[in-house]
């Protein structure tokens, strides 16, 4: 009868011990946690402060907010607007359109009308074409002095101003799109008009969307300037009101609310359309 002997292991066949597991701990911000509960503080006591304060007549704000003269000062803004960046973002593609032409004397005249109307503040051009009757007091035999009615004035005043701003958007756009892009379409022997509406232009809305979003809104808010010729907007509006009842600060706030609301409206309705042209990107969310 055989013993059975026990083999003993050698140094290679030893199991190795376990590798220890490593935990990832997070880093301590207690600087950053420690700033935003201040912010987060003093966000709250300048909130309590707002609301509690009597002097900025909250009451007269909710009286006023919704009033005749207000919504109709409200409404003549938004048609304002409206019409300028469409009739702006026209003239715009056009000018754009002539940057980027092979002729050297429409690039001159483009880059020229960008070139003064960027230069020139944009009060100094409004009181400017409503005092045209004084350097030209008939065209074409026709009077100017009472030709252009302050809404027409601020219609044509800020068109002619917002064009050259969008004439830079819709070319820097045109030129984000890839060059093979084009290419790829003379191929397949589309036509030049084919080519920007349907090759060009979509790729280009992805650059154009951003910045035109910023300028709706700043127009918006830079329709307020017109309330310098007597264009009865929002601001003209309330302006009136407190002339008449010296309660400036609450009518200030009831036109101050009312911008809030329509650029926070814009500003949702920026995102789902930049969302919408982003389709396919990887930054698309």
């Amino acid at each position: 009868m055989s013993a059975t002997l026990a083999k003993t292991p050698t140094e290679s066949e030893t199991p190795a011990p376990p590798e220890p597991v490593l935990r990832i701990v997070p880093a301590r911000r207690a600087g950053q946690w420690t700033a935003a509960g201040a912010v987060l503080v003093l966000g709250a006591l300048g909130l309590y402060s707002v609301v509690t304060n009597r002097a900025f007549q909250w009451d007269v704000v909710g009286a006023y907010f919704t009033s005749t003269a207000v919504l109709r000062g409200l409404g003549l803004t938004l048609w304002l607007t409206a019409a300028v960046m469409a009739a702006g973002f026209a003239l715009g593609t056009l000018l754009a359109v002539l940057r980027l032409s092979a002729n050297p004397v429409l690039r001159a005249v483009s880059w020229a009308y960008v070139w003064f109307f960027r230069s020139t503040p944009i009060l100094v051009q409004l009181l400017f074409w409503f005092n045209i009757g004084a350097l030209y007091p008939t065209v074409l035999g026709v009077h100017t002095v009472n030709l252009l009615g302050p809404v027409s004035v601020a219609v044509l005043g800020l068109t002619l101003h917002e064009a050259a701003y969008a004439a830079e958007v819709v070319r820097g756009g045109i030129l984000s799109v890839d060059r093979g892009q084009i290419e790829a379409a003379q191929s397949l022997g589309l036509g030049r008009r084919r080519r920007f509406t349907r090759i060009v232009l979509p790729q280009a809305m992805r650059s154009i969307v951003p910045p035109a979003g910023n300028m709706l809104i700043g127009t918006l808010k830079g329709t307020s300037i017109v309330s310098v010729i007597a264009v009865q907007d929002l601001l003209y509006s309330v302006q009136l009101v407190y002339h008449r009842t010296y309660q400036v600060i609450p009518l200030l706030l009831v036109a101050t609310v009312w911008y809030v609301l329509v650029t926070s409206v814009l500003s949702v309705g920026q995102h789902y359309v930049e969302r919408h042209y982003a389709r396919g990107t990887a930054g698309a969310r």
